[in-house]
């Protein structure tokens, strides 16, 4: 007596093959001769009994070769991601239980993976069978050993085909280097690569919902017109497609006629780094005006503040945490210096400071625009003077003082500090070395003469 486990998926397989045959019944007349051979055809048993005759013709996979090239002959893989090793690098492996396998072969055989494909209760029929489940055997006939016959013709479809693994001469090979000694040949393996058919459809769907899907149309939208969305947007740019099997996709693979044969290539090109720096015009000191909205500078004078709140100690130590803090924000500023020098030369040219827009303090000019000095005669003998670095050095001062008034007692003595520790910075791209480099370049006075006055 059959299970009813048996009886539901004996039903999914008469629905299959019912629908089939009301698909090719409708393109015939009522009276065509041809639908009497037909209705015998669709018969279970003895469509069965076909089906696992012509499975032999197309077999399951993951990882194919005809992609590679169409005329190539050679091993398929079916393979499923808990088979594959485990490792941090997006591959078919990442795919988990969620992924489609594929099918090549024969296209005219095409059906039968199909037949294998019903869906019972979330488990495809081909599973089931992989699975040894008793039910799905079962409902294949009451014959159990025409069952297990065509049972087992149905699982080849997932085994690899031939006496054994091998390669094609039209297949792509790739010699990678395994030890040490470019120049020896036992410090390489051939391999010869497969294209991963279930990560590339996998990732076909994935790019098909962020660029069709719904949601990502709503988040899209919302993002164009500068809303507020709940969800997330999603984008592939320079996204390529690679057309595989031309007007036949079906020659290729079940999964490529599925997608029409297109197959999408992810951009892989270097960043195209987008400055973010604002444009000099109107400006009169980025010290005051720029630095502060630096990524991190924010956090650095907090975590400076939060520190001198403790009333540390007047001891080594305590010196030695200040200066780390304070080496910090003079990082930031060489930074920032070394960005805008070069952005701003690139943006406006190399004479930018010329421009009437500029309202830089002269000081930070000649800092921030040492190639007018190649252009300006009048501009160059500025720089050269030397004068003005100490003058940034005040300008620093001035500014961490700010940051710390109210919280903090900060007068001359921690002003005075603040510019000592900026102009004798002799870390490796520190204030002082890039300076001294600039001098050296441009055969400045080497030394830094004391401020006198205020800063412009």
């Amino acid at each position: 007596m059959p299970t009813e486990q048996t009886l539901r998926v004996r039903s999914a397989i008469q629905t299959f093959l019912h629908d089939r045959l009301q698909d090719k019944l409708s393109k015939l007349a009522i009276d065509d001769p041809k639908r009497v051979a037909l209705e015998a055809q669709f018969q279970p048993a003895t469509w069965l009994q076909d089906a696992a005759r012509r499975v032999k013709q197309i077999q399951a996979v993951t990882h194919a070769l005809k992609p590679i090239h169409p005329d190539a002959r050679g091993t398929n893989l079916y393979r499923t991601p808990t088979q594959l090793p485990q490792h941090e690098l997006v591959g078919s492996h990442s795919l988990a239980g969620n992924f489609s396998s594929d099918v090549v072969g024969n296209a005219a055989a095409l059906d039968v993976y199909k037949f294998l494909k019903i869906d019972i209760d979330g488990i495809s029929l081909l599973d089931l069978l992989l699975a040894g489940d008793d039910a799905a055997l079962h409902a294949l006939s009451d014959d159990e050993q025409q069952a297990k016959e065509w049972a087992s013709a149905f699982i080849s479809l997932t085994q690899e085909r031939g006496a054994g693994i091998s390669s094609h001469a039209r297949a792509k090979q790739l010699y990678w280097m395994v030890g040490s000694d470019a120049s020896a040949d036992e410090d390489y393996h051939l391999l010869a690569p497969l294209y991963a058919t279930s990560l590339a459809h996998a990732v076909y769907q994935d790019v098909q919902e962020a660029r069709f899907g719904e949601a990502n149309k709503q988040a899209r939208a919302a993002r164009r017109e500068g809303k507020m969305h709940d969800g997330v947007f999603r984008d592939y740019p320079q996204l390529a497609v690679q057309k595989l099997g031309g007007t036949k996709p079906q020659n290729i693979s079940q999964l490529n006629s599925e997608r029409g044969g297109n197959n999408y290539l992810l951009a892989s090109l270097p960043p195209s780094w987008r400055s973010r720096l604002r444009a000099p015009w109107g400006i009169r000191s980025v010290i005051d005006e720029v630095l502060l909205h630096r990524e991190g500078v924010r956090a650095g004078i907090q975590a400076l503040l939060d520190f001198l709140l403790t009333d540390p100690p007047a001891n080594t130590e305590t010196r030695r945490q200040v200066d780390e803090h304070v080496a910090g924000l003079i990082d930031d500023l060489v930074l920032m210096a070394a960005e805008l020098q070069r952005e701003w030369a690139q943006a406006y040219g190399e004479t930018w400071t010329a421009d009437a827009r500029c309202k830089l303090v002269a000081a930070e000019q000649l800092w921030l625009n040492p190639q007018r000095a190649q252009h300006d005669e009048e501009f160059n003998a500025q720089w050269q003077a030397m004068d003005w670095p100490a003058q940034i050095g005040h300008r620093f001062g001035n500014w961490l003082n700010a940051q710390l008034a109210g919280k903090l007692p900060v007068g001359e003595a921690e002003h005075r500090q603040w510019q000592k520790e900026l102009l004798l910075d002799e870390g490796e791209g520190g204030w002082a070395s890039t300076l001294h480099s600039a001098r050296t370049a441009n055969a400045a006075p080497q030394y830094i003469p004391s401020r006198k006055g205020n800063a412009p």
